[in-house]
């Protein structure tokens, strides 16, 4: 049925809009890792010493990232995907401008917490929103768009800290506290936020020309609109045979308490591997290579400009395995590829704790951070988005991905704010054995309560899950 459906579809339609809406994963990726690149430098600017204080730096974005998943489920339930997308481009806007200007640690702050609040009001919704207009034959590569958009922000964010860096070259004998005097130290870290505001301004004005989510238009009886959209990507038939489909799905579901409806046990099961696999994204510790990359090359004995040389070969690494990843997952499938990532994730973080504990410096650490971001690009990393947008039901789909979105953000606050402390108690080897055992333990959940959603629209799995 669903290549019969899907014959007539217009691809470069949908690729636009997907395209547009997973301009918030570019701003969620330059937004969480451009501080990666600023650190030494606002940590000297606004004079930061304590490690809980400069955990707090890095992970305050996430305390809005918490804010905006927890609290735009509904909202994006009854005002639409489209303007939740809007708003968070304006937020991300916001927070480039102040987090450059800010003269004061605690304005700083604020701004990266308004970003933040953008961070997770898109992560919950751009996915949400394009599997929601996507069909089953490449939903998993569309949807992936957002991961591989979270990638090139992360890549550009890199870039522009290393060239920004290379545009005032710090001499080598410049260190510590002399780094302030630098024009690095003056600007150089406060343009690496400000780039941000383009790609902000850019994401707005996408968002005026993109349609409403059918599946939302039909949840708040806007079926004429609905069929137009459909009919849009992929004919007459697509959308009588998709509108049928979606209708179904939420008979008697227009008017529902959808609280009530997630505590019924069929959804409260799948809403918990939801909430499971959006944690384990986080706690499989990825992100702290991300945010904490300068420390862990610092520590490998790499230089400044060693260190930003590395984010950006980090990056690029990122961005191609994430590729691999987009071709690979309609035809794998999403629970083989985030199986096979659990492991070897576990794995290299295994070897990276080896490395440390021995006094293995440079090429060694370089070659196993690499080794972890192409295991995670490929497989975690897009497939976790994927899923999220799939598994849960129509008719408390915004509410579900809120939920796990908002443990999703909890989880990368902790591991954000603790990383430094655990470094401290533990050393860079026993936190990477740490890491290694949650991936470990984490195969094995997948391995059991994780479904397979490759190749059924969403109300063959909704229906395949509560029915």
């Amino acid at each position: 049925m669903g290549e019969e459906k899907n014959s007539n579809l217009s691809k470069s339609y949908l690729l636009g809009i997907s395209l547009a809406a997973a301009l918030g994963g570019l701003l969620f990726g330059y937004d969480l890792v451009v501080i990666g690149g600023a650190k030494e430098f606002y940590e000297l600017t606004f004079g930061l010493s304590s490690p809980v204080i400069k955990g707090w730096a890095v992970s305050s974005c996430i305390v809005g990232c918490i804010v905006g998943a927890f609290f735009v489920g509904k909202p994006a339930d009854l005002f639409g995907r489209k303007m939740m997308l809007s708003i968070a481009a304006i937020l991300f806007l916001i927070s480039a401008v102040g987090s450059g200007y800010a003269p004061s640690f605690l304005q700083f702050i604020i701004y990266r917490i308004i970003g933040g609040i953008g961070m997770g009001m898109a992560s919950t919704i751009s996915p949400m929103y394009i599997s929601e207009l996507s069909p089953e034959s490449i939903r998993g590569r569309f949807v992936s768009l957002q991961q591989l958009n979270i990638v090139i922000g992360i890549l550009l964010a890199q870039l522009v800290n290393y060239l920004i860096l290379k545009s005032h070259p710090i001499p080598e004998d410049v260190s510590g506290a002399a780094l302030l005097d630098t024009w690095n130290g003056q600007t150089g870290w406060r343009l690496m936020f400000l780039a941000e505001g383009f790609w902000a301004l850019l994401f707005f004005f996408c968002m005026l020309f993109v349609p409403h989510s059918p599946r939302w238009l039909c949840k708040v009886e806007r079926e004429e609109e609905a069929g137009n959209v459909l009919r849009r990507i992929g004919g007459e038939d697509y959308s009588k045979m998709y509108l049928a489909d979606i209708k179904d799905s939420l008979k008697g579901g227009h008017h529902i308490n959808e609280f009530a409806e997630i505590l019924k046990p069929k959804v409260a099961k799948i809403v918990v591997v939801g909430i499971f696999i959006a944690i384990f994204s986080q706690w499989c510790g990825i992100n702290v290579i991300f945010n904490y990359a300068h420390d862990i090359f610092k520590a490998a004995g790499y230089n400044v400009s060693g260190v930003l040389f590395n984010l950006l070969i980090v990056g690029i690494t990122n961005f191609l395995f994430t590729i691999v990843a987009m071709v690979s997952i309609d035809k794998l499938g999403r629970k083989k590829l985030i199986l096979a990532g659990a492991v070897t994730l576990g794995v290299s973080y295994t070897l990276l704790g080896v490395c440390f504990n021995i006094g293995s410096q440079g090429i060694h650490v370089l070659g196993l951070v690499l080794l972890s971001i192409a295991f995670f690009a490929s497989s975690i990393g897009p497939v976790t988005w994927v899923l999220l947008s799939e598994i849960f039901p129509n008719k408390i789909r915004g509410l579900a991905t809120s939920i796990a979105v908002f443990a999703m953000w909890i989880a990368n606050f902790l591991l954000a704010l603790t990383f430094p402390s655990l470094i401290s108690s533990l050393d860079f080897d026993k936190t990477f054995w740490l890491y290694a055992s949650i991936c470990f333990l984490g195969a094995v959940f997948i391995k059991l309560c994780v479904p397979e959603t490759k190749g059924k629209t969403l109300e063959q799995i909704e229906r395949e899950i509560t029915g």
